[in-house]
């Protein structure tokens, strides 16, 4: 096999972490999808020694970039060049799949986002706050009660006949509904229906509140598989809605896409290389009580010894260089 030089983007979040390998040329060579299970460290190692199983000897991994609610985490881990947020994750992805995507609408497990751009750049953005009721994670344990794979949830919504309105405000409620709907008689493929409307309608009237929903329009994120959702999304914006090929990984491709980004312009990686796997981490943290703040500060450790932390508002924690004096806090 010939030689490749690669970029390595991951996606550490609460409920998946997505690890995925771009060319030169931008091109997705590998991904991979695991279940984060509340185990990211043991999950990321794990992803990282499949990955380098579909690798040959010649290949070369030029750069990292990491995304997700455990950016940092992973970063520390592998050794990141690039670590960034969602929101410019998923915008960067949403830019290579269409130059002129103008909203991205991303349903992830555990949140959900709107990113607004206009001429190639993001232009307003908002997420979820406290509410599981717009988000996968709600989706697969509804799917879990009715005794539906998930992956069949969609295409049931797509035969239902009758239209059935579900209260999707809140998790409970929803949940509280949809319970009465069956004991009202109502079947499984009209009940599903209404719940896909009714995530459709708590995303536009939360997320969406108040942004200028404007084609062409992507929808990213792990829900994005649902055609049901797609389907409840069209009929509400009366525009067609875009499932980009890569839709469930794209905060790694957005990373990835950085990292390949930054090594054109520095030539140098910090990537720790596949050993990382058998190295021994640990996570520690500590109340700050030095202002009112009172930051949780992350501590990382590697085999025993402080890495990095991360947590702390005023930077005094996560500026502190690692030296072993002052490790000892």
């Amino acid at each position: 096999m010939r030689h490749r030089n690669l970029f390595m983007g991951i996606d550490l979040g609460s409920v998946s972490t997505n690890i995925l390998l771009i060319d030169e040329n931008e091109e997705v060579v590998e991904k991979l999808y695991l279940r984060t299970q509340g185990k990211p460290i043991k999950i990321l190692q794990e992803g990282i020694k499949e990955i380098h199983k579909r690798l040959s000897p010649e290949d070369t991994i030029l750069g990292v970039g990491t995304t997700g609610s455990g950016r940092n985490l992973a970063s520390m881990i592998v050794g990141a060049d690039v670590v960034k947020n969602e929101i410019t994750a998923h915008g960067v992805a949403g830019l290579k799949e269409r130059e002129d995507v103008r909203t991205i609408l991303e349903i992830g497990g555990q949140d959900s986002k709107i990113i607004i751009l206009r001429d190639g750049i993001i232009h307003d953005f908002a997420m979820n706050t406290v509410c599981a009721a717009g988000t996968g994670s709600f989706l697969d344990r509804q799917a879990a009660r009715l005794d539906i794979p998930i992956e069949k949830f969609g295409q049931m919504a797509l035969k239902s006949t009758n239209s059935v309105r579900i209260a999707g405000r809140c998790a409970v409620f929803a949940e509280s509904d949809m319970i009465h709907k069956q004991q009202l008689g109502h079947n499984s493929e009209d009940i599903i229906n209404g719940l896909c409307q009714a995530m459709v309608r708590n995303y536009l009237s939360n997320v969406g509140k108040g942004k200028e929903i404007k084609p062409p329009i992507l929808f990213q994120g792990g829900v994005a598989a649902n055609v049901g959702i797609k389907k409840a999304f069209e009929e509400a914006l009366k525009e067609e809605v875009i499932i980009p090929e890569h839709y469930d990984v794209m905060g790694s491709l957005g990373v990835a896409i950085l990292a390949k980004e930054n090594w054109e312009k520095s030539n140098a990686t910090d990537f720790h290389g596949f050993d990382l796997v058998n190295v021994k981490y640990e996570v520690k943290s500590f109340q700050c009580e030095d202002c009112p703040n009172q930051c949780e500060v992350v501590q990382f450790l590697n085999n025993g010894e402080i890495r990095g932390r991360w947590g702390d508002r005023c930077g005094k924690w996560s500026e502190l260089k690692n030296t072993r004096e002052n490790l000892l806090a």
